[in-house]
């Protein structure tokens, strides 16, 4: 096993990593949550099957970032009659997708909260610079006031992530209310987004030097295009 293996082992077995801090989590790893990151990552994975196992990572990572939102306790009665003491969701969550490859992960919200309201951000990047910008931005009109799940399922540098993040709270999104959702992300990232936003929760379903940046295009079966503009240099005559 090469080193970077070994990496990626030692950081998957521990879900609470101390360099890091407590606010980052990882999916606990058994042999079929890597045998869908083994999917994803192979090159010679179709799409109708990138898709398929995509949307079960997705359903695994999203229910784990659930549990990160807050409870209450509560009655209720069963058919029989008998009182149950139970949980409930504390009112008041959404979620937000980081457009294109953060819609990836609404379905897998929606099949667990029927009625969440989704909102959207998207961000552009410099393919050279990796330099991000905020193009779009549409969210619940009251998203100061509730729990936000920000879905973006591949992190190289985190910026794209920070952009966002610093859209939310320019909409006076407490930093302790935003859980980010995620299926791979570098080191890089990691260690960028919990300096910078201490208070956040991160789940991850991996951290590993190398990120699946293929996601968007193979799930969404589109290609990226670099348009090139031609540099005149002479006046036109």
């Amino acid at each position: 096993m090469g080193s970077t293996d070994t990496t990626a082992k030692l950081l998957n077995d521990n879900h609470e990593i101390d360099e890091y801090g407590t606010n980052l989590k990882i999916l606990p790893c058994n042999n079929q949550v890597k045998e869908l990151q083994t999917i994803l990552r192979d090159k010679n994975t179709t799409r109708s099957d990138f898709k398929f196992y995509a949307d079960r990572l997705i359903r695994l990572v999203i229910e784990e970032s659930l549990n990160q939102l807050p409870f209450t306790k509560c009655v209720v009665t069963t058919p029989t009659g008998a009182k149950y003491k139970g949980l409930k969701y504390q009112k008041g969550n959404c979620g937000v997708s980081i457009v294109r490859s953060g819609e990836a992960m609404e379905q897998g919200l929606r099949d667990c909260c029927r009625s969440i309201r989704i909102g959207k951000i998207l961000v552009e990047s410099d393919i050279d610079t990796h330099e991000a910008r905020v193009v779009y931005a549409k969210f619940p009109d009251d998203i100061s006031e509730r729990k936000v799940l920000l879905m973006y399922p591949i992190m190289s540098t985190g910026n794209t992530v920070i952009k966002a993040i610093a859209v939310l709270k320019e909409h006076n999104v407490l930093e302790e209310n935003i859980i980010l959702s995620n299926l791979f992300c570098t080191p890089i990232a990691a260690k960028s987004l919990v300096t910078a936003f201490p208070k956040m929760k991160i789940l991850t379903s991996e951290i590993h030097t190398v990120a699946p940046n293929h996601f968007g295009q193979k799930y969404f079966g589109c290609t990226r295009v670099v348009v090139e503009t031609p540099n005149i240099q002479e006046k036109d005559n």
